[in-house]
């Protein structure tokens, strides 16, 4: 049997190719840089870590559990502290605390008593035709009301998305959400009714879900997938051709200035979608993917910064702050990311890891490194009392950043489905497709995984006899 060819060597694509690696189904993954992992990235210093991009799995599918027992990792697993439950939010510039039960959403300040009222409505509301697609703000606003769109969903579409709840999909961003309602006709009702439904699923929903890491941060799990694959990876080697034929697929890629060309039974596209204009898809069946390069990735800036402990006024007993737009800050929020896991920090000190830029403010994001270092200190010595200078700093870009799904997503999740049934034995995967948390994009390997072991069990595997070849072009 040929391999399958894996194109990225993100979360989603190392994943994919350990399963079929499991399998006993060749695999060979193509990767354009020296490292495989993508955003995930792990650095150490003078006792202090940092986490380039996401800083926590959640737990949220067994599917999760099993990849970490299947790479012997459990013994390096490290579960977010007891105190990661605790989540503030800034209002009047100061850190309240998410209301964790009935009696706190009675007694918090972080909404008014207005707004509390207005939820008894929310029941009683009307779901929307089928006809109209309502992004996140106008759901929310219409089911209960526009203080919890501006101090309870803003924030969290921030910290999810670093998005903008006016452009985002409720449909295809939060389609829980949107399930709850027309299902129940009411989110309240839904949270009651359906509870016993959600406790029969083996899979946890990501507001309940435990966060884990790994003693060394999360690079652990990719280093350790690299390692399972050595044979099965071609570093820095961009794919720069695809092209079906009537025995399969080849791959044409340039390493070292030399092109090659293999032979294999399938493709699993696992990069990111804005690698796609350099694409040029040729086929008699007038099929194109150049419209998934409309999808949209702003940049975000993580800023990672360490201080003494006597410099940080908040106790720091949770997950973490998200801050409202209207409260007029820079940041988009800060992890107390020391508080989640032990040895992120020296003995005596902390590390915070605060996010800039987003839909919210783009161009804040491609400021240069010491002028975010700057923007993320004014606002934490605001929000949580931080003074003097940090003993640490780290500051990263991710110009292209996290998939948007907005109004309007389904037109690509339709072309992604009308691309693999027309090219048979192509598939598609990844955070532009199937969610886009860390958690997401494992489950999507392991399942992408599970749909190229069933088109090869099928009786006709590969291309059909006499198919019409086709040519993709990418420069990875």
């Amino acid at each position: 049997m040929k391999s399958i060819a894996i194109i990225g060597g993100g979360i989603t694509g190392l994943t994919t190719a350990f399963r079929l690696q499991q399998k006993n189904i060749p695999v060979t993954l193509y990767e354009a840089s020296a490292r495989v992992g993508g955003v995930i990235e792990t650095s150490r210093h003078e006792g202090y870590l940092a986490e380039f991009g996401p800083n926590t799995i959640l737990d949220t599918s067994p599917k999760i559990g099993a990849l970490i027992r299947d790479l012997g990792l459990e013994q390096r697993r490290l579960y977010a502290d007891a105190c990661a439950g605790n989540r503030y939010i800034v209002r009047g510039g100061k850190p309240l605390l998410v209301p964790d039960s009935p009696l706190a959403f009675l007694m918090t300040s972080l909404f008014s008593p207005a707004a509390k009222l207005r939820l008894l409505a929310e029941p009683f509301i009307r779901p929307v035709g089928e006809d109209h697609e309502e992004s996140l703000a106008e759901f929310v606003t219409r089911r209960i009301g526009s203080e919890f769109l501006d101090y309870a969903i803003n924030p969290l579409v921030a910290g999810i998305y670093a998005g903008d709840p006016a452009r985002l999909s409720v449909k295809h961003a939060f389609p829980k959400l949107y399930a709850l309602e027309k299902r129940y006709g009411s989110l309240i009702l839904g949270q009651i009714l359906g509870a016993r439904e959600r406790k029969a699923r083996p899979e946890v929903s990501k507001d309940r879900a435990r966060k884990l890491s790994f003693d060394e941060g999360l690079q652990v799990l990719t280093d350790t997938l690299s390692e399972r694959l050595t044979k099965e990876i071609q570093f820095q080697s961009p794919v720069n051709r695809f092209r079906q034929t009537s025995r399969g697929w080849v791959v044409e890629t340039r390493a070292e200035g030399r092109l090659e060309q293999t032979e294999h039974e399938a493709v699993v596209f696992a990069g990111p979608t804005y690698r796609l204009p350099e694409l040029q898809l040729l086929s008699d069946r007038c099929l194109s993917w150049s419209p998934l390069a409309q999808i949209h990735y702003p940049p975000v800036a993580s800023v990672v910064l360490g201080f003494r402990r006597e410099d940080v006024a908040h106790p720091l007993d949770g997950f973490g702050v998200l801050i409202p737009e209207v409260e007029g800050f820079k940041i988009l929020g800060t992890l107390f990311s020391s508080s989640l896991f032990p040895g992120r920090a020296p003995e005596g000190h902390v590390t915070l890891t605060s996010y800039i830029g987003g839909d919210r403010a783009p161009e804040l994001a491609l400021s240069d490194p010491e002028t975010l270092v700057n923007l993320t200190l004014k606002d934490l010595s605001v929000i949580l009392g931080v003074k003097g200078r940090p003993t640490f700093k780290h500051p990263v870009l991710f110009s292209k950043a996290i998939p948007q799904y907005e109004v309007g997503y389904g037109r690509y999740k339709d072309l992604m489905n009308d691309i693999e049934e027309k090219a048979s034995g192509f598939f598609m995967a990844g955070h532009y497709r199937n969610g886009i948390s860390l958690s997401d994009s494992i489950v999507a390997g392991h399942d992408v995984a599970e749909k190229v072991e069933r088109f090869l069990a099928a009786p006709a595997t590969g291309a059909m006899s006499g198919a019409p070849e086709f040519a993709t072009h990418l420069a990875a």
